[in-house]
Order: C-alpha cells, then sequence, then structure tokens
C-alpha cells in the first residue's frame, strides 16, 4: 500500500509526479482545482463522468509534473457521496501503476469527504505483482493528501485499505500456494502482533470433534482441512460479533465436476474466509470495544481416491445428518460445522461470508451481493453496507422452500430444487444457527471481477470487508 500523509501545500504548488483534481459533471468541465487546469479539461472534453479519467501534461503554474483529471459524476460537490468520492479517485490512481508519487485535492470538501477520497484513492493503488518475472509496474508509491485547516481522519482509512487489501491478497494468492494449511499458518502470522488468540484445528481434531461437514469436503485433497478460530477480546468489551467465512482454498466441485471454463477462478471461493479474518484484524488494529470471534472453515474440494460421494450421509457437528446430493454444494456444508461454534460462543450478533452460490449472481449480477437472515441482522448489515458504500440487496427465506430440503434417509439434504437456490442455501445454513441474530452475506458475485470499475481493477475485489468492519464499528455504544 502507498505511504499517505496530509499536508497543507496548495494543489498548485504541490511536488508530486501527478496532481488529482475532481471534476464536476457539467455541460463546461468544473475542476475543483487550480484555474489552470479548468482550460485543459474544457480543451478535452472532460465531462465528469463518473470513471472519466484523463491524464495531460500540467499546465503552466502548476509545479507537478502532469495532472489527472477524474470525474465525480455530480454536478456539485455537496451532492458527492463518499462511495462518488472512493469511486473517482480510485479510479485515479488505478491509472497510475509504475509513478513514483501522487497528490490528491478536494478544494472545499469536508473532513469527512477527503477522508473518503484518500480511503478511494488508496484501494486505486493496489496490484498483485507477487509471481510476475522481470520488472513489472508496481502500485502508485506515494499518496500526498492536499487538505489545508482539513484534520481528515487518514489513519482509519490506511487501516480499512489494508484489510480490503488483505483480502485481495490472500483471494489473489493462487491455490496450489495457498492451501488450509497455509491459510491457517498466514492468519497465525498476520494476528501475530495483536491482542488475538488464535486456535487451529487440524484433521484429526476435526474428525474427533464431529465436524463432519469439514472433514467430508476436504476428505478428497492431499491436503487436509483446517478450522481457524481467531478471538479479539478487549477488556470492557460489552457486545460480541462472530463471524464465519467459508474458505474454499480451490472448489473443482469434487466428484460433481464443475465445467473446465472459468473454473480457475474458484481460487476466490476462499473470499469469505479472508474476509472474516481481515475484518477482525482491523477491529483490533482500531482498538475497538467489541469482542469479535472468527471462524475460517478451510479446505480443498478435489475429486481425489477419498473424496466424498454423491449419496453420501455426513453428521454434522450439531449431529444433525445431511444427504450430500451434489458435492459441488460444499460451502454451505463446512460453513454449517463453524456456524454451529460460533453460535455456541453466544454472541450477540453472527454474519457469515461466503462466495457461495451462482444463483445470487442470476438473481444479483455480478455487482451486488445479497443479505438474508434474521431481520434486525439482516437491517444491520444493510445500514452498515449504505455507509461503506458496498451495495448488498436483501433476499427472503420463503417457508414453502424449507420442505424442499428434507431427506429421504437423513434429516437434510444439502440442495433444495434449482429454483431460488440462494436462498436454499441460506435456509439450509438456518438449521445451524438456532434462536441467534444472524445475517448471511452471499457475495458470490462481487468477489471477483472480470472487468475494472472504480477503484476495483480486475481479480480480487475484497468487497464485503468494508461492510463486515462497519457492522462491528456500529456495535460500539
Amino acid at each position: 500500500m502507498p505511504d499517505i500523509n496530509l499536508t497543507s501545500v496548495s494543489p498548485d504548488a504541490v511536488d508530486a509526479d501527478v496532481l488529482i483534481l475532481p471534476v464536476l459533471k457539467a455541460e463546461e468541465p468544473v475542476v475543483l482545482g487550480p484555474e489552470a487546469a479548468a482550460g485543459a479539461a474544457a480543451a478535452i472534453g472532460a465531462s465528469g463522468a463518473a470513471d472519466e479519467v484523463s491524464r495531460i501534461p500540467a499546465p503552466a503554474r502548476i509545479a507537478a509534473s502532469s495532472v489527472v483529471l477524474t470525474g465525480l459524476g455530480v454536478a456539485a460537490l455537496e451532492d458527492a457521496s463518499a462511495e462518488d468520492l472512493r469511486r473517482a479517485f480510485g479510479a485515479a490512481t488505478r491509472s497510475l501503476a509504475g509513478v513514483a508519487s501522487a497528490a490528491i485535492a478536494l478544494p472545499g470538501g469536508t473532513a469527512e469527504q477527503l477522508a473518503a477520497a484518500a480511503e478511494g484513492a488508496l484501494l486505486g493503488a493496489y496490484a498483485f505483482i507477487a509471481h510476475k518475472s522481470g520488472e513489472p509496474k508496481g502500485p502508485l508509491g506515494a499518496i500526498q493528501v492536499l487538505g489545508e485547516g482539513i484534520d481528515a481522519d487518514l489513519e482509519r482509512s490506511r487501516i480499512v485499505v489494508d484489510a480490503v487489501n488483505l483480502t485481495r491478497d490472500l483471494v489473489n494468492t493462487p491455490p496450489n500456494l495457498l492451501f488450509p494449511a497455509e491459510f491457517a499458518r498466514r492468519a497465525q502470522e498476520a494476528a501475530a502482533d495483536l491482542p488475538v488468540e488464535v486456535t487451529v484445528l487440524d484433521e484429526k481434531q476435526l474428525a474427533d470433534g464431529g465436524y463432519g461437514g469439514i472433514v467430508g469436503v476436504g476428505q478428497g485433497s492431499s491436503r487436509p482441512p483446517r478450522l481457524v478460530r481467531l478471538d479479539y477480546a478487549p477488556a470492557g468489551a460489552e457486545r460480541h460479533v462472530a463471524l464465519v467465512g467459508k474458505g474454499i482454498t480451490f472448489d473443482s466441485g469434487g466428484i460433481s465436476l464443475k465445467p473446465g471454463p472459468g473454473m480457475e477462478e474458484m481460487t476466490s471461493d476462499m473470499t469469505g474466509a479472508a474476509t472474516v479474518l481481515s475484518a477482525l484484524l482491523a477491529a483490533a488494529r482500531l482498538e475497538l470495544p467489541v469482542r469479535v470471534t472468527s471462524y475460517l472453515a478451510l479446505a480443498e474440494n478435489l475429486p481425489g481416491g477419498g473424496a466424498q460421494r454423491p449419496g453420501d450421509v455426513v453428521t454434522m457437528r450439531n449431529g444433525k445428518t445431511v444427504e450430500v446430493l451434489n458435492t459441488d454444494a460444499e460451502g454451505r456444508m463446512v460453513m454449517a460445522d463453524a456456524l454451529v461454534d460460533a453460535v455456541a460462543d453466544g454472541p450477540d450478533l453472527v454474519m457469515d461470508v461466503a462466495t457461495l452460490t451462482g444463483a445470487a449472481i442470476v438473481a444479483l449480477g455480478k455487482r451486488t451481493a445479497a443479505v438474508m437472515g434474521t431481520e434486525d441482522a439482516r437491517s444491520t448489515v444493510l445500514a452498515a453496507a449504505e455507509t461503506a458504500g458496498e451495495p448488498f440487496w436483501p433476499l427472503p427465506f420463503p417457508a414453502e422452500l424449507r420442505a424442499d430440503l428434507d431427506g429421504r434417509i437423513s434429516d437434510l439434504k444439502n440442495i433444495g430444487d434449482r429454483w431460488g437456490g440462494a436462498l436454499t442455501a441460506g435456509i439450509f445454513l438456518q438449521e445451524f444457527v438456532g434462536e441467534a441474530a444472524w445475517a448471511h452475506l452471499d457475495i458470490a458475485g462481487p468477489s471477483f471481477a472480470s472487468s475494472a470499475l472504480g477503484y476495483m481493477g480486475k481479480g480480487a475485489t475484497g468487497m464485503s470487508v468494508r461492510t463486515v468492519l462497519q457492522v462491528i464499528e456500529d456495535q460500539v455504544g
């Protein structure tokens, strides 16, 4: 992540390779910044539309080497939401790979608006180049935030973006390098300097503990499953949030093998686990007075000789039996076991995060995530998502769909009818949360991007980290 600092230097005098200036949407472009930039914006036909980014040589009387004009998509600064600002400044920095330094200016903006712009700039300045040879262009090196007389909270922006980027890094790491035991090791390493207790259950402990869902999914791989529990319990915490993340480090579908095209994106099927890890670490770094417990349900779903078969019956952590009719409906199996433990802690709120169903993508597209669960918990997530600027949409649990999950020779089966697949997956998980206040976040669509938009490049997006962290922050006071 780039170094970032707040300075009172004026936009026309800042010493940087690039000066980033916002442009309001209008027939004649309105540049928020030095007057010299306005004429240049008009000359290139800048409109101020969202995601419009133009880089030009710096006009006379501007010290920076070049200027990036980025559209806000609104006609007045007071109409710009925090997400408008994140998107605009993130789109600008995303275009600056290999540049050593940039400065962002938001003349007339409030401290909150400047912090959102800084957050967007940091989010956009992300690149995953660990496996590129030679000298690939790295992300933007440093950012100066120009805020004369403004005290923007850049420390929170740093921590939030660091959490999002940790999730992006984990998701972008190829599955031959990030398998359950390695994921568990990285979680321990990431928490080592924080007041967080980490417990890791290996395959023998999982089998002995009755975690039939996790063991069953992982038994086809030579790299066995893990369950990681992280607990941040600050003194005096009055609220307790439990988080459960789906951590399928690669999902071939098992014996119910997926089609080959696109299967490489199943390296992202552990995004939920990465999200709940990152959100807990951010809460600890922010020293939030809220207890947070995260469960990472980690397994690799492969069709090896020992893989579970369609028709197998497994006994879950809470004693319920499940017929496995489709081994590609594996996420709910590992999540269910972890949810049993999460509820047993007696938290005030339980959230699970998962790239759970393609049906959620069919319903909501690739940019919007689904949220289901108990009414109060679902509303809590939606309110936090609005603040965080991440698109979520509520989905119901129709009562008539529950009967589709009745097993022929067991308590449950792991899939229902084809229609409403995202809903029946949530209803399956509901069987393992009892009376707890619970929200289920299906992020299958927006967790991994096939095209860039705003501060999100291609690949892992980290979408939902900010919402989950905001839920935790909203528990304070």
